[in-house]
């Protein structure tokens, strides 16, 4: 768990740099906040592309094949911002490389997490790997206080690319056979590596429709969550707080999410479903905190509903990822891949889209529109909920499955046999 959140983190925390330290980056580079907002655009895009195209690879991929892919990736792309970017382009073309070092590090991660914990320390387990993102967000907030102020906004790119060339080295150097990708030999009464045919059977999947109304839920919100990480600080610092205040206040609310995220996984582990309920609720607040970050545009109200929008908006991803992997049947890395896929691709339109907003109509308006899209996702989740109910009722699995959010006891049982 604290390996795939580590890497995690690790590829989550690009965009959130650049956001926390957009007020120094854009005199520099010569940009604008739309440019903000297109930057981090990139990099979610790169991500959800890489993630469709190689999910089949991730598939394949051994863990160590995928630490050799993200810290290459993690290091290229860090280290050409920290030495060679001089303008928007340039920018552009380096978070394009960290995209897709965010989707070797998120599937590799998702993997070792939906195939390797025991189920009854999965919902912990993505509590904890879904945290780095928002450990991402605090890092960067902290950067601005600590390392920015005295060695510049290059210095962090420096040290990200320097832990991304430790993970590449690492994972060439330790190797262990079972990570190698190979499939252990079966034996029969003892015989020497002779295989015994089997007749394949086709894998059972999570029922398709619920599954894609859970990416775009996961995107809709992602587009808010994502506006949230790339200008709440330009949005502090522009009605009064301090650069360092700003950094701060990023730094104290993705904390909160952090310890949120954890511990909605950990509750999720003493309950029989109910998950996307839960979901589905947080959002909904998140959506109502958005509002009156744009309402109220003095520095308490910013304070207050910024903290509130991470602790409670910001605190499902891994509740989301959890649920569907386990309704994702014989495949959750795929079912947990596609829904990854929708958070990329929310990613990549909401802080573009809501940057360009801003610009347009102003920062109040941007907010309520981010307030929307999180209702949108509400919606989106209760429905795809019913659609998952529904499908187990009518095609149960083939082994048992326990739901209905019962603590004691579950209100459901399908399937085995």
């Amino acid at each position: 768990m604290l390996s795939a959140s580590a890497l995690t983190t690790l590829g989550a925390l690009p965009p959130f740099l650049v956001g926390s330290q957009a007020v120094l980056m854009m005199p520099d580079l010569g940009f604008g906040v739309a440019g903000v907002g297109v930057v981090v655009s990139v990099f979610f895009a790169a991500a959800a592309l890489c993630t469709i195209l190689g999910a089949g690879l991730l598939e394949r991929w051994s863990p160590r094949t995928g630490r050799l892919y993200a810290g290459a990736l993690v290091a290229s792309g860090s280290l050409a911002v920290a030495f060679l970017v001089r303008d928007l382009v340039g920018l552009i073309v380096s978070m394009a490389v960290l995209g897709a070092a965010n989707a070797a590090c998120q599937g590799t991660s998702n993997k070792a997490v939906a195939s390797l914990l025991p189920p009854g320390r999965r919902g912990l387990g993505f509590g904890i790997k879904q945290a780095a993102v928002p450990t991402a967000i605090m890092l960067g907030g902290l950067a601005v206080p600590t390392t920015t102020a005295f060695l510049g906004w290059r210095s962090t790119f420096v040290i990200t690319g320097t832990v991304g060339l430790i993970l590449f080295a690492l994972a060439i150097l330790r190797s262990h056979p079972a990570e190698e990708g190979g499939s252990p030999v079966r034996t029969v009464a003892g015989s020497q590596a002779r295989h015994t045919p089997e007749r394949p059977v086709a894998p059972d999947h999570a029922p398709w429709n619920p599954l894609i109304l859970c990416a775009l839920a996961i995107a809709f919100a992602s587009m808010s969550c994502n506006f949230l990480g790339a200008y709440l600080a330009s949005w502090a610092h522009q009605i009064g707080l301090t650069i360092e205040q700003a950094g701060w206040l990023m730094a104290g609310g993705s904390s909160t999410s952090v310890v949120m995220r954890v511990v909605a996984g950990f509750r999720a582990d003493r309950r029989y479903g109910g998950n996307l309920s839960v979901v589905a609720a947080m959002i909904l607040g998140g959506g109502v905190a958005m509002f009156f970050i744009g309402w109220l545009a003095v520095p308490w109200a910013v304070i207050v509903f910024g903290i509130l929008a991470f602790a409670i908006g910001w605190s499902w991803p891994g509740l989301m990822l959890f649920a569907v992997a386990r309704v994702g049947r014989d495949m959750p890395t795929q079912a947990s891949s596609i829904v990854q896929a929708g958070a990329f691709a929310g990613g990549a339109v909401g802080p573009a889209l809501l940057g360009f907003v801003i610009q347009g109509f102003g920062f109040a308006v941007a907010w309520w529109a981010a307030g929307v899209c999180f209702l949108i996702a509400a919606v989106l989740t209760v429905v795809a909920r019913w659609g998952f109910r529904r499908d187990l009722e009518r095609r149960p699995p083939a082994q048992e499955f326990f739901y209905g959010g019962g603590r004691d006891q579950p209100r459901r049982v399908v399937g085995g046999g």
